[in-house]
């Protein structure tokens, strides 16, 4: 019995190490900011790897959202729209994200200017 937990638990460890991390997958392409303050997938169809990925990020960000809304007196919606603009900012160059419109843009390289 207590190889069967050993190896349930070994392989909840392997499954979690094969498993995709946001940077990653913005890194790849695969997922990018979406204009209303979660993430989606850039192309679909996304692979089950990724929608699982989505889903876990996108409830936890919700559940942050509510709480920030309620402290703040705020709607979810005003938390996400901020959110979003705050993480379109902290977009690494080469990750994609979504403008207003709902397009996939990827982030270009910005040039630190010079005084």
């Amino acid at each position: 019995m207590k190889k069967i937990f050993a190896a349930i638990g070994l392989l909840l460890i392997l499954q979690n190490a094969w498993a995709i991390d946001i940077r990653e997958a913005k890194a790849q392409g695969l997922v990018g900011e979406a204009n209303d303050g979660y993430i989606a997938a850039v192309q679909a169809p996304a692979s089950a790897e990724v929608r699982a990925l989505i889903s876990d990020v996108n409830s936890k960000r919700k559940a942050q959202f509510t709480r920030t809304a309620e402290k703040t007196g705020t709607s979810v919606a005003q938390v996400a729209n901020r959110f979003y603009e705050l993480a379109i900012q902290k977009t690494a160059s080469g990750n994609y994200y979504q403008d207003a419109g709902g397009r996939w843009k990827k982030k270009k390289k910005t040039n630190a200017r010079r005084g």
